[in-house]
């Protein structure tokens, strides 16, 4: 019985030690997926002034030369599309700064302190003068900057815009399940994995 015992508590801490090696293996892997989606996303696109030192905050002295910084989930497929569609009609205007928060690197004190838990749990944007907005309002002023003001000029109207805030509730609610991904929560504990594997890995 005694050897029984002695196996059974080896076996059950083989599959400790294998479990926590999968999830870390997991973690490694969604850090290295996530640093590779960023050869094609850019973490910040934002055009500065050329009084500007290079930097992901898009402020200086001198101010910035976009209108509004759009934050998006760079792993969300509709946003991405969304983002893709306002850069092509932004192309060569810069008036919106693109900044994704799934990117490794993104700070939230350079984005008015918005955090990656805030920016995924609904869309914020950010004004030159670091004022935020959020929900149908960024949308508005998103489709402004590229020309098609007329698509969200309705919700001008604060009963219109108070309709189309509560339509947006629920997409924000459901986007990460309707998008084939994990709940917030589980989203938040892979990034924390995420940065733990990738501190750790830091030469």
């Amino acid at each position: 019985m005694a050897g029984t015992s002695s196996h059974m508590a080896r076996f059950v801490k083989l599959n400790a030690n294998v479990s926590v090696l999968s999830s870390r293996t997991k973690a490694l892997a969604a850090f290295a997926s996530s640093t590779q989606r960023r050869t094609m996303h850019t973490a910040t696109v934002c055009q500065l002034s050329t009084a500007d030192s290079p930097s992901t905050s898009g402020r200086s002295n001198s101010g910035p030369r976009w209108n509004i910084k759009m934050l998006y989930d760079g792993e969300c497929p509709l946003c991405l599309r969304e983002v893709e569609m306002l850069q092509r009609r932004d192309q060569g205007k810069n008036k919106i700064c693109f900044v994704d928060v799934a990117a490794p690197d993104y700070d939230a004190s350079e984005h008015a302190d918005i955090s990656f838990e805030q920016a995924m749990e609904r869309i914020h944007a950010v004004l030159p003068d670091n004022s935020i907005v959020k929900d149908v309002e960024v949308f508005r002023r998103l489709y402004e900057e590229v020309g098609l003001g007329w698509v969200y000029a309705i919700t001008k109207v604060p009963a219109v815009e108070k309709a189309a805030n509560a339509v947006y509730d629920v997409w924000a609610k459901y986007r990460l399940p309707i998008t084939g991904r994990p709940d917030l929560e589980t989203v938040l504990r892979e990034k924390k994995t995420c940065k733990a594997v990738a501190a750790e890995n830091q030469p």
